[in-house]
């Protein structure tokens, strides 16, 4: 619906697709990490992402991937979506433009493809290929380049094209031209997607393995303790979140207190809002001195503001209670002091 919405409009929307590859390269690559927090809608894809946000006690109940949302979109009445592949393995863009359209979807119609070669992002950003994208008058752009380079191909071009929705899709193009086959629905529900895409592009196997291993020393040494310490940090969660505004020669500076969780965010929100958009200050300071607890809404939302203020949010003073959580959250990044 947001997809059709945003099409239909000419709204933006970025969506990004954080599966366990992504999980893992955020944690080595901060513009990696970034294209996600700026994104406008970020889906669940992939089963163990779902698998921790149950350990976590975190309100994802489902997987959505990437193909999922596009055999949506292509079987749901309405419409058609415009769609550009651009990526993929040589020539597989155009086939699967080709196979979409002699499919006669509903809702998805395919406006050309094309596969820019090997090269830099910047070599796959020339005027040229932009223009033929934005000539084609499609509403969706589907980059398929590999997670890193088609976030970071979508970052560098968003200004640029005039579809207003793109998202990096790799699989899709190769299950759209009828290169690769899905995996049957059982083996998707089972959480098994990532072996049976084994099966059909065995070079996959290195990279799943890398990640696989990377994982389960990030659940060792971040999820397994943050679940414990959740459970433990009673006391600190009980107090009441608390919120102060003072002016400073430094500029505006927010004061916390108590415990920030996702039922409470609201003020904060709000407070973020008119700094940025009222008083348009650049610069901003959080103190944590009096904070006794966060969960990850609340990280996510200083991601979020991180991604607005720049470096001219200083999130300083945090106990080491709260900067202990912040680790466990691989986010320690955003503590200045």
């Amino acid at each position: 619906a947001t997809v059709r919405q945003s099409a239909a409009s000419g709204q933006r929307c970025f969506i990004s697709t954080p599966n366990l590859n992504f999980l893992m390269a955020a944690q080595t690559d901060p513009a990696f990490r970034e294209s996600v927090v700026h994104s406008d809608l970020s889906l669940t894809d992939g089963m163990p992402l779902v698998w921790l946000a149950r350990l976590l006690r975190l309100p994802i109940r489902e997987r959505v991937s990437g193909a999922g949302l596009f055999e949506q979109l292509c079987a749901q009445p309405g419409p058609p979506v415009s769609v550009y592949f651009f990526g993929g393995p040589p020539g597989i863009a155009e086939r699967a433009a080709d196979a979409v359209n002699r499919a006669a979807h509903a809702g998805v119609v395919c406006r050309g493809g094309i596969d820019p070669g090997a090269g830099s992002v910047a070599d796959m950003s020339s005027e040229a290929q932009v223009q033929a994208i934005n000539q084609s008058q499609a509403q969706f752009v589907v980059v398929a380049l590999g997670a890193k380079k088609g976030q970071k191909w979508i970052e560098l071009n968003r200004s640029r094209l005039t579809a207003p929705v793109l998202c990096h899709l790799g699989a899709v193009v190769n299950f759209a031209a009828g290169s690769v086959d899905r995996a049957p629905p059982q083996w998707q529900r089972w959480g098994l997607e990532w072996l049976w895409r084994i099966k059909e592009e065995p070079a996959l196997w290195r990279r799943y393995g890398q990640d696989g291993a990377r994982f389960l020393g990030f659940i060792c040494t971040h999820l397994l303790p943050h679940a414990v310490f959740v459970r433990r940090n009673v006391s600190g969660m009980a107090q009441p979140a608390q919120l102060s505004r003072a002016v400073t020669p430094g500029g505006p500076r927010l004061v916390l207190g108590g415990a920030w969780t996702r039922e409470g965010l609201a003020p904060l929100r709000q407070a973020l809002k008119e700094v940025f958009l009222v008083e348009v200050a650049r610069e901003l300071r959080l103190d944590l001195a009096a904070v006794t607890h966060v969960d990850s809404h609340f990280i996510g939302l200083v991601m979020l503001a991180r991604s607005a203020f720049g470096q001219g949010l200083q999130v300083e003073s945090a106990s080491p209670a709260v900067r202990k959580i912040f680790c466990y959250h691989a986010a320690d990044y955003l503590l200045t002091s």
